[in-house]
């Protein structure tokens, strides 16, 4: 019985975490959606920059007070040449991404984000003259396709909206590319990420928030109806942004990398689903069908990606181990 109950333990923690991790993902973006079309406040920039501060200070409190997670030093040069680049791709990215979700609903902006993986490895094609196996551009298939399939059938297009959610992803994939240089040698995990970066990002974001928005803000302030809970619903949808960051760190450390993806993607049906029960914004039969057919590519992406990095490491076991054949040999020869 005692046995069971440890087996299953596991397995519980993993699906806490995966359902914690939707339900601050689904509410934020929905929260942020109700702010741009509900509470008119159309202002981007200040929003994603409410969210950097909150984040900022959540992550001084878990890490410095609390003391969640071990602070990883970093050289104060490093902070600025390595850091501070991926926090000005982070912002472009979360700015993008809120610029998306004013002009279009939360099911297309979410069928357009999955196309990140194709990014992603285009980009590094492209700039890096990366070669990848023909089994991960056949997998890019079907995410295209029904990408496609989703944009001509969307009944709320918009030009802007759209080119924001696809300059999005390709944010998304340089954040992730730089990741791998600027942050080598450094294992960073979730909260020491938004420790470091959040601040930068404030900073990057305060100046053109101030003088692009700022008149605007001012306005919405003088002429909304119910100030206060508008802008409690703001600061909500920032605390709640650095609380999607730390559950994001607590699926991973819960979950297998086959797992996490998966998920990932039964999240974007999620958020869908939950959007349209918000708002009831249009969704027509092709269009689920498109947004259907990129989550079923995505998943068979990670899970290509994952069975060519096991034989990866395969392949490199056994180089390893045939290296020490020989000598082995060779002392009972000598023997």
């Amino acid at each position: 019985m005692e046995e069971t109950q440890l087996l299953s333990w596991p397995v519980f923690r993993s699906i806490l975490a995966i359902l914690q991790w939707w339900a601050f993902n689904v509410t934020v973006i929905i929260m942020n959606k109700w702010i741009f079309q509900k509470l008119d406040f159309k202002f981007p920039l200040t929003v994603s920059c409410i969210h950097f501060i909150c984040s900022s200070i959540g992550a001084y409190i878990a890490i410095k007070l609390v003391k969640i997670k071990p602070l990883i030093e970093v050289d104060p040069e490093d902070r600025w040449r390595r850091i501070f680049p991926m926090s000005f791709v982070f912002c472009i990215n979360i700015v993008l991404g809120n610029v998306s979700l004013r002009y279009i609903p939360v099911s297309f902006m979410q069928t357009i984000k999955s196309f990140t993986p194709a990014t992603t490895v285009i980009l590094q094609w492209v700039v890096w003259k990366k070669r990848f196996d023909r089994r991960i551009w056949v997998s890019l298939v079907p995410i295209v396709g029904g990408i496609l399939l989703a944009s001509i059938t969307e009944l709320s297009f918009n030009v802007l909206g759209f080119c924001a959610a696809l300059f999005g992803c390709l944010a998304t994939s340089t954040k992730t590319i730089l990741a791998e240089s600027l942050l080598h040698g450094y294992k960073f995990d979730s909260i020491n990420t938004v420790y470091y970066m959040a601040p930068f990002a404030t900073m990057i974001l305060a100046v053109p928030a101030i003088i692009l928005e700022s008149g605007g803000v001012v306005t919405w302030l003088y002429t909304h109806q119910s100030v206060g809970t508008g802008l409690f619903v703001i600061l909500s949808s920032g605390i709640l942004a650095f609380c999607l960051n730390f559950s994001i760190f607590y699926v991973i450390h819960s979950t297998t990398a086959v797992t996490f993806n998966v998920a990932g993607n039964l999240k974007v049906a999620v958020a869908v689903i939950a959007s349209w029960a918000v708002f009831r914004n249009p969704i027509s039969g092709l269009n689920a069908f498109g947004c259907a057919i990129t989550l079923m590519g995505c998943t068979f992406y990670g899970f290509v990606r994952q069975r060519l990095q096991q034989n990866q490491q395969q392949v490199t076991t056994r180089s390893s181990s045939s290296e020490l054949l020989p000598l082995v040999n060779d002392k009972h020869d000598k023997a």
